[in-house]
């Protein structure tokens, strides 16, 4: 070590240094996630990581954007409110007598109860997020199911593929804002609900069609179905999210 790096000025050039290296793999990392899928988890998977952060970094990093966004707007992507599980989603009719059950059983009111619940899954949405990665690397492992790719293989993979995903869901939520700040109604028109919506699951399978090419070498009509299959898988793993949420949720909060 030089006697210059022990004094006060070589010791701010080395962090500026260290921080400048990270700040332009993030930039290179964000640049590659967006512009060419799969290129991150072949890199990292053949040790090429130098120039890039970590799956679960840029995993982690894009969870932060994501949820700053959403506290920007009123809509809750992944953890519904109690309101929208009892009358919206999929699931009403069965959540409406279990949640009025453990509400007599817990000496509750519905309208006492129904913000603390919408508080506490907004929560949990952040901190179980990781299930959807896990579900998503199962999936893409029975999808690709060859004993000479390593599990970590798919696991990079469901990282770097919920990282751009949680990018566009994030880059939705701004448009729907922006609607909301020009006049109009955001995700609650069903016009615009329908075209976000529409443009979120296109995104997701263009990613999805080009980086099976890349990470697992699918081609042709394989490459098709496949990755249709996983586009499809990650609508099921977001509507089962919300799903396990409300459980996890309505069991903590009323007992």
């Amino acid at each position: 070590m030089e006697s210059s790096d022990l004094t006060l000025r070589g010791l701010i050039a080395r962090v500026a240094k260290a921080l400048t290296n990270v700040d332009k793999r993030v930039v290179n990392t964000t640049r590659d996630l967006l512009r060419h899928p799969g290129l991150l988890t072949v890199a990292y998977v053949t040790g090429k990581r130098k120039p890039y952060v970590g799956p679960l970094q840029i995993f982690l990093l894009a969870n932060v954007l994501f949820f700053a966004v959403q506290s920007l707007s009123t809509i809750n992507i992944f953890g519904a409110s109690l309101a929208s599980h009892m009358t919206v989603q999929d699931w009403r009719g069965w959540a409406t007598p279990l949640v009025q059950s453990r509400l007599a059983a817990a000496h509750l009111t519905l309208a006492a109860y129904e913000p603390h619940f919408n508080a506490v899954a907004e929560a949990n949405a952040k901190s179980l997020i990781i299930l959807m990665v896990a579900a998503f690397a199962f999936a893409t492992w029975a999808l690709f199911l060859r004993r000479d790719r390593p599990f970590l293989l798919h696991v990079a993979f469901a990282l770097h593929a919920w990282a751009f995903l949680l990018v566009v869901f994030s880059g939705a939520l701004l448009v729907s804002e922006f609607h909301v700040l020009v006049g109009g109604k955001g995700l609650a028109s069903s016009r615009v609900d329908l075209i976000l919506t529409a443009a979120n699951l296109v995104a997701c399978a263009l990613f999805l069609y080009r980086a099976v090419h890349v990470v697992y070498g699918a081609t042709g009509i394989g490459r098709v179905v496949r990755a249709l299959a996983m586009t499809f898988t990650v609508m099921g793993i977001i509507l089962g999210y919300r799903l396990l949420l409300f459980v996890v949720t309505l069991y903590a909060t009323t007992y």
